[in-house]
Order: structure tokens, then C-alpha cells, then sequence
């Protein structure tokens, strides 16, 4: 009997090295499926951008190599998707983190009216944005809109909204802000309410006034939350597809024709596969860069946090 158990403790502790070399593996497994899951079709995209592919005129398919970049980089029209694409990301940001910083700084304080209300204020955000885009172009319709009834009321009678260029671009920003905003209130009121209470508490002691509190303590303390929240942003913004197409499908015109507005056109109205592969590539790159500069301010903020800068 003590042989069979000394077999046993043995064979045990024999297994247990193993299980410890191979249980690491095995928790990466499912990561290592996502990575696969996203780099086979940022793979095809990348092998299509390098071809000749028109599925209007299978016959002349094959490699061009880095032709449809050259071609983008020439096109007068891109620098146009480029420049709307950018224009709208910073809008868009940059209106909803101003508007999520108040609304978070009006229900910082955890009493049941500010809790009732922040749960009221995510409705927008449950709403699919092509669902909300149909819910405004209802309401914006010249002819029954309640929003264009508003407007007129104060005298502008013949507000085009999203059917004329110059307020196109202002339009689905307005709609942008409705749904997203939310998103940034959650993020930098869970900031706020993570803040420690010291500094703010000897503040209120010391008589220091609320707008050096809050432009000295609160911001600087809050960027990392900011930064965070912008990055998402970002990141959705300069992909919007399912707003500006429902509103408008890229028009008037070409005046909403932003990155995947212009690839989705190119790929299912003009069929022209190597180029629209070459716009998200494109777009890619540019994502890319930018999340970059968010991510090595957010990494510098926490080393200076952590007094190390």
C-alpha cells in the first residue's frame, strides 16, 4: 500500500509541471482564435488592395501591386473622403466629450435622482444607429418633421437639414451626439466617481474656489478617463457607416462621402473590389496612427501618475 501511494504522489507530481507548462496554451487558446478571426479577412483585404479586381470585368483580374494606392493618392475625390472623414471624427468627439463631461459633473454625486437619471440617459445609446438615423429623418422632414416645425417657429422656414450640403455634415453630427453621447457620459462619470475624495475634501476645507478645484484637481486627474473615452470615440467615428448612410447615403453630392461610405459604394454600386479594399487599408493605417497617439499620451499620463515622469 505505501509502494502504491509512493507510485502515486509521483506519478502526481510528475503531471503537475506539465499541467503548468501546458494550462498557459491553453488560456491564450481563445485569443489566439480572435487573432485568427481578424487577421484572415485583414488579410484578404490587404491581397485584393494589390489587384485588379472589378467584378463588372472578371476577365482583366491580377496583381497591379501598389497601383490602387497610387490611383487613391491621385483622385482629387479621396482627399475629399479624407478630409470629411477627419472633419466628422472631430466633431463628433469633440461636441459628445464636452457635453459627456457636464452631464457627468451635473450627476457625479450618487443620490437617487442622478442614478434614476443616468439609466434614463443610456436610451439613446440601447437604439441601433440605423434605426435612430430613420427616427431623425422623420423628424427633420421638411414637410411633417416636428424638428422642422421647431426651427420655423423661429424662423427658419426652409431648414434643408440633411438634404442640403451646407448642413449636412451639421446633421449628422446633431444625430451622432444623440446616440453616442451617453457612451461618454458612463465612461467619465464612472471616472469622477472613481476619483479619490482627499484632494477634494481638503479643497472644500481650505475654501478653494469650485473652477481652480475643478481645472486643477479634476481635470488633470480625470485625463486618463478622457483620453480613454475620446479613443473609443475616435475609433467608431472615423468608421461611421450606418448614420450617414441612412440619413443620406454619402449626398448631397459627395458631401458626406467618408471612408466606408466610399468603400461600401465602391465594392456593391461600382463593384470595384481592389479599391475598396485599398480604402479600408487605408483607413486602417490612418486608425492605426491615431490610436497610437492616444494610447503613448494615456501611458504617459499614468507614468507621471505614477510619479516616474
Amino acid at each position: 500500500m505505501a509502494t502504491e501511494a509512493m507510485t502515486g504522489a509521483a506519478t502526481n507530481g510528475a503531471k503537475r509541471p506539465l499541467m503548468r507548462k501546458v494550462l498557459p496554451y491553453l488560456l491564450s487558446l481563445p485569443a489566439l482564435l480572435v487573432c485568427i478571426g481578424i487577421l484572415i479577412p485583414f488579410g484578404t483585404a490587404a491581397w485584393y488592395s494589390m489587384q485588379r479586381y472589378n467584378l463588372a470585368f472578371p476577365m482583366t483580374r491580377g496583381f497591379i501591386w501598389f497601383d490602387n494606392y497610387i490611383m487613391l493618392f491621385q483622385d482629387p475625390s479621396f482627399w475629399h473622403t479624407v478630409r470629411v472623414s477627419l472633419l466628422y471624427t472631430f466633431f463628433t468627439v469633440g461636441v459628445q466629450l464636452l457635453l459627456g463631461l457636464g452631464i457627468a459633473l451635473l450627476l457625479q454625486r450618487r443620490t437617487l435622482f442622478n442614478n434614476i437619471m443616468s439609466i434614463l440617459l443610456l436610451l439613446p445609446l440601447m437604439i441601433a444607429p440605423a434605426i435612430a438615423s430613420l427616427m431623425w429623418r422623420l423628424m427633420t422632414n421638411p414637410n411633417f418633421g416636428v424638428l422642422s416645425y421647431i426651427v420655423g417657429l423661429f424662423g427658419f422656414t426652409d431648414f434643408r437639414w440633411a438634404s442640403a450640403p451646407s448642413t449636412a455634415l451639421f446633421t449628422v453630427v446633431m444625430i451622432d451626439t444623440w446616440v453616442y453621447t451617453p457612451f461618454m457620459m458612463v465612461l467619465l462619470l464612472a471616472g469622477l466617481r472613481a476619483l479619490p475624495r482627499q484632494p477634494f475634501e481638503a479643497a472644500e476645507l481650505d475654501g478653494v474656489p469650485q473652477s481652480f478645484v475643478f481645472f486643477r484637481i479634476t481635470l488633470p486627474m480625470l485625463t486618463p478617463y478622457i483620453i480613454t473615452a475620446a479613443l473609443f470615440r475616435m475609433l467608431e467615428s472615423i468608421q461611421q457607416f450606418d448614420i450617414i448612410y441612412a440619413m443620406t447615403q454619402g449626398g448631397p453630392g459627395n458631401t458626406l462621402m467618408v471612408f466606408q461610405v466610399t468603400a461600401y459604394l465602391e465594392r456593391y454600386q461600382y463593384t470595384n473590389v481592389g479599391r475598396s479594399a485599398a480604402i479600408l487599408m487605408v483607413l486602417w493605417v490612418i486608425t492605426f496612427i491615431l490610436s497610437n497617439i492616444f494610447i503613448k499620451q494615456w501611458l504617459r499620463l499614468r507614468e507621471k501618475a505614477r510619479g516616474v515622469a
